[in-house]
């Protein structure tokens, strides 16, 4: 019985700890590999809700204080983001009067970040409606 006793006690073998260490590092790394690719798919998510933020902003002060011109512009929100908006004229039924009292615009804003050689990108496009425009003597003058 005293023999029995000694033998159900043994323990583990040295092979067996290697392989219980190896299977756990092999389960450690893979884990570890989705927590960074976690990381990496939030910190995108944020880069494009911000580069959302500043187009949204770029495109709601766009023109305000200025007559609405087709043609392109450029410029920089921070040292990070740089934008490309593309004003166009916009008709979707056909070419419109020039005497129209209306005029849509097309405005495309590309958002830009990241390096200059491979630039990340995030594309906005919305239509303005613009009127008459009136010159400092109160006359209206028809959009260009």
């Amino acid at each position: 019985m005293i023999a029995s006793r000694q033998q159900s006690q043994q323990g583990f073998s040295l092979l067996e700890v290697i392989a219980a260490i190896m299977l756990l590092a092999i389960a450690f790394t893979a884990l570890m590999k989705v927590a960074g690719a976690s990381i990496s798919l939030s910190q995108n998510a944020a880069e494009h809700s911000e580069a959302a933020m500043w187009a949204r902003s770029l495109l709601d002060t766009a023109f305000v204080g200025e007559p609405l011109q087709a043609g392109s512009r450029s410029g920089r929100f921070d040292h990070k983001y740089r934008w490309q908006l593309d004003v166009s004229p916009w008709n979707g039924a056909g070419a419109a009067p020039p005497a129209a009292p209306l005029h849509l615009y097309q405005l495309d804003l590309n958002v830009l970040w990241g390096p200059p050689a491979h630039p990340r990108s995030a594309h906005f496009r919305t239509l303005r409606l613009t009127g008459p425009q009136v010159d400092g003597a109160g006359n209206m003058q028809a959009p260009r």
